[in-house]
Parts: C-alpha cells; structure tokens; sequence
C-alpha cells in the first residue's frame, strides 16, 4: 500500500504544495549569482539544473506536476467512486473468504472424520498467512502497478479455491487456505489505491469506506454461510467463494483503471515520446538502473514490522485494532452456543450477525459531520488541526467496545432470564467500536507518519489478521472450558476487563501524541516535510506557490 503522498519513485516521495511557476519562485527567492536560470523543457515544464530532473545523457524526467491531469487526483468524482465501489466489492470478497470457513467445519470434521477443532486449521492459517501475505504484495504494487497485482492477486486466490473444493483430504484443504492467504493483496493494494486519487487532507470519506468494505465482508460470511451450511454440501462454502472471486475479478478487469502515479507518469512520458511533442522526456521507473532492487524490496517488507516493534503509537493502536476484529472471529464461534438457548437455528444464527452490521453502518455515519468538520478546515489551512484530532470520536466511541462485551456477557444466560434482542443489542455495540477503531486508528496513522502510513498501518492489519488467526483455534476451547455454571458469560467478561486495557492507550496518544511523535524518526520525516513545505510559501500576485521536498526513504 502506497503512502498518502504522490510518490515520483520509489526512493523518494515529493510533498507538493500548490505552486503556479516554479521559475518565479526561484526567481524571488534565490539570488542569480548562486544559481543559473532554470531551464524549460518542450513540455513547458520548468526544471531546475541542481536536481537530476535532467540528466547527463540528455533525458529529462517527467515530474508529477507536468502531467497532473493524468494522474489518479484528477480523475473525476464519478470515475473516483465508480473504482473505489469495485474495490469495496474486491476487499469485502478476500474477507468474506475468511469468515466463512467456519461453516464448514462441520461438513469437513465429518467427511474427513477429524474433530472441529482440527477443522478450524484451515481458518487459522488462511488468517495468519493473510497477515503476511498483504505485506509480501506490497512493493510489487509500488513498482508494478495496482491493476496487474491486485489481478493477479484475484486470480491465484480463486485458483486455489479449487483444490479446496475438490479436496479428497483435509491436508489438501489446509494447503489451499494457506496459499489463498498468502494470495490476498487486501489493504496493502486496495487503501494504496485511496492514496493514489485523493490527496492526504481529502482522503477521510474514501477511506472510511474502504475501512467499511473490510468489516462488512466478514460479517457476510457468516450471514450467508447459514443458508449454505443448512441447504448445501460442505464443499459450496468454497464454489461459493470461488464464484463471488470471479465476478469481482471480472468488475475490476473492465472496471477500475491504473491508479500508481509512477506508473502513470511513466505512460504519459511514453506518449510524449511517441507523438514527438518531447523526445527526452522519460518516466521515473524509465529512469531506474534498476526497476525493482531486492534491498528495496526487503525494505518495505521488514519496515511495517520493524514500525511495529518500534513505534509505540502503531503497536499499541494495532493491538487494539486486533483485538477488536479479534471480537468478530471469537463471535463465529461463540454465537452458537449463546442462541442455541433461544433455539436460534444455523440459518438465524447466522443472519444475527446483521446487529454487527447495522453496528457497522451506524458508526460509519457517524464519523460523517468530523470528516466535514476536518476537511472544511484543512481546505483553508492544512496545517491547522494535529494529527490527534482524528482521534477525537474514538474517545467517546472506543468504551462501546467494553460496554458492549460486558453487556453481551450477563445478556448471555438465556431464557426465562433475557430476551434474545439483548445480546444482540450489544453486539451491536460492538459493531460500532470495531469499526470506530479501525477507521480512526488507520486515519491516525496516515496523519502522524506520512511518506511511511503505508508502513504503519501495514502493522495495523497485520496486527488484525494475525489475532484474528489465532483466536479461530482458541475461541471454541474458551467457552467450553472456562468456568462451571457460567461458561457462556465468565469467557466474554474475561474479554471485556482486556478490552479495558487496549482502549486506554487511545487517550494516552490524544493527550500526549506530540509529544510521543516528537521521539520518533519516521513522524518526524512528515514534520521536516511541514516545516519545509510552511518555510517555502511566498505570496505572489499570482497566489501562493511552494517547491517540491523530497526525502529517501
């Protein structure tokens, strides 16, 4: 997943303020004698001789505000939201591939004769492989492009749906859950295709959405899954999987255009070349040695880990993230035997996930009137709200989780006591934190880290799979093993005092966050960045102009 800034390469991303001439600001700011006049290529593109915009063989580079209008920012509001409605169908299919699985682990511990608990194998490896897998895709969709990777990231994910379906052991089955994990781009491709089209100070509402496209996936599973556990063969669980692939590979095939900004640029360049209109002009990967450096390449998969281990503002929100998607997966489980006393069937148990639904929707709307608020105040100052204000509702929404369990919890004894609305209730409360959480710790993180958010929020979703795997194996176990006369409420409370615990970090980070962002090296290549881009600003009658800072990464 790329990060919110236009990147020209992949070992340097420019923060780029307005500008009207780069020429008059060299002209106003820098003396004669000290530079010599910058010279204008046949794009009409102003290059300055102390950068390596033209080289010593002539080729010039093309930079992103030459051709502006052909790149992902400017493609119109429709076009926008018509590529980002397929992605929403894209993310929610490779999350629907993972919830589902639990209802066939019946059909599977019957037909291979093993215990459910072996059965959940291939869920939990589909999760964790998952975890690495939309890290391992990554840099390729940097270099490469989004198109082709998340293509081929459909095609293998559906190629290995088929030997699950035609299994004729359960190792085949764990194999091919394995492989589909690894196959998964998820949010590395498609929140990378966020920052593509819309700049940093524009991205909430799009991010948002695709924030939601991820929660509400998993909870189809389930929901669908009912009918096709009750009315259907085991094997449909992954024909179903395999078909739902297909047909969102076929919308984004026609669909969704190329987004990458080098890649982009690179066409266009190409273009110039050919109609004659500038025969020295080349794009930034035209320009590279070397087009894909495995030192690179290892960089940015050990980054998102190492930021990880690192950073206390991205382990802590992610093991928050974690544990609160963590939620969803135990629920898989966990519903079962909660409704089993209101004598929910398979199918109704699986349609009471729609409480984590309209949970979902809730908290998403919600989140409308701050993005409104942020957005109308960055248009007139982009420097004016810190990075802790995306933080803000999540204060007031983050205890629901809590709530939420510990009401899930003493709502679970069942008739005479409860009516089954109840549980549902809270975890509809639920719903609304797991959604809260993940939505505003993925937009704290692109705010306080820049040209690395791809990076840290790598290790929000890594954090979220990774749990989420791992508590497939642990969730059954839990509820039948702990405690005596309350094993159903004892497993959801232990939950709750945890949940307690993860949520306190989110008012350390809203009250102290400067002051943590300060002791970090990569929050402070974005405020280098800020404090070059505000150092840089001159009035002209023409309007506020600024240059272009880069930085390696």
């Amino acid at each position: 997943m790329m990060s919110p800034t236009r990147a020209l390469s992949g070992t340097s991303k420019p923060v780029v303020a307005p500008a009207n001439s780069a020429e008059e600001w060299r002209e106003k700011t820098q003396a004669p004698a000290q530079q010599s006049p910058p010279q204008r290529s046949r794009t009409g593109s102003v290059y300055d001789n102390s950068t390596d915009s033209e080289r010593a063989n002539g080729k010039i580079q093309l930079q992103d505000t030459d051709c502006y209008d052909k790149l992902g920012f400017s493609y119109s509001t429709v076009k926008k939201w018509t590529t980002l409605g397929v992605i929403f169908a894209v993310q929610s299919s490779m999350n629907f591939n993972a919830s589902i699985y639990a209802n066939a682990v019946g059909g599977i511990s019957d037909t291979f004769d093993i215990s459910k608990q072996t059965a959940r194998v291939g869920q939990a490896v589909m999760l964790i492989a998952y975890a690495f897998g939309c890290e391992l895709w990554a840099p390729w969709s940097e270099e490469l492009g989004r198109w082709p990777v998340l293509q081929l990231s459909l095609f293998l994910v559906n190629i290995w749906q088929l030997p699950c379906a035609l299994a004729s052991n359960f190792g085949t089955i764990v194999v091919g859950r394995l492989l589909v994990g690894l196959s998964s781009a998820g949010g590395s491709v498609t929140l990378g295709m966020v920052a593509d089209m819309w700049e940093p100070d524009e991205q909430q509402y799009a991010v948002a959405f695709i924030v939601f496209s991820s929660v509400a996936g998993s909870a189809l599973g389930p929901i669908f899954g009912g009918f096709i556990e009750t009315y259907l063969h085991y094997k449909w669980v992954f024909w179903i999987q395999l078909i739902f692939g297909v047909v969102v590979q076929i919308m984004h095939f026609f669909m969704v255009p190329e987004t990458r900004s080098t890649i982009l640029i690179d066409r266009e360049a190409k273009r110039r070349r050919k109609s004659g209109e500038a025969p020295n002009v080349y794009g930034p990967n035209e320009l590279k040695e070397q087009r894909i450096a495995p030192k690179e390449v290892l960089t940015i998969w050990i980054r998102p880990f190492e930021m990880f281990v690192r950073e206390p503002i991205v382990l802590f929100l992610s093991l928050l993230s974690g544990f609160s998607d963590t939620l969803i997966f135990i629920f898989l489980d966990s519903f079962t035997p909660v409704f089993a006393q209101w004598n929910f069937t398979v199918i109704t148990t699986g349609l009471a996930f729609f409480s984590l639904v309209i949970g979902y929707i809730i908290a998403y709307l919600s989140f409308f009137p701050f993005m409104h608020r942020d957005r109308q105040i960055l248009r007139r100052d982009p420097d004016a709200l810190q990075p802790e204000r995306r933080l803000y509702w999540l204060l007031y929404l983050a205890p629901c989780l809590t709530v939420g369990l510990f009401g899930f919890a003493w709502t679970s004894l069942g008739p005479p006591h409860v009516h089954w609305i109840a549980p549902l209730i809270f975890a509809s409360l639920i719903g609304i934190a797991n959604y809260a959480i993940y939505q505003a710790t993925i937009d704290y993180m692109i705010a306080s880290y820049g040209p690395y958010s791809a990076s840290a929020t790598g290790g929000n979703g890594f954090a979220r799979d990774l749990l989420a795997g791992i508590a497939a194996m642990y969730a059954t176990p839990m509820y039948e093993n702990i405690g005596n006369k309350y094993k159903l409420e004892w497993p959801t409370t232990i939950l709750a005092f945890l949940a307690i615990l993860v949520t306190i970090p989110i008012y350390i980070f809203y009250w102290k966050g400067p002051e943590i962002r300060k002791r970090s090296k990569f929050a402070q290549v974005l405020a280098s960045d800020l404090k070059a881009r505000r150092s840089g600003k001159v009035n002209t009658e023409g309007g506020e102009v600024s240059v272009v800072v880069t930085h390696d990464v």
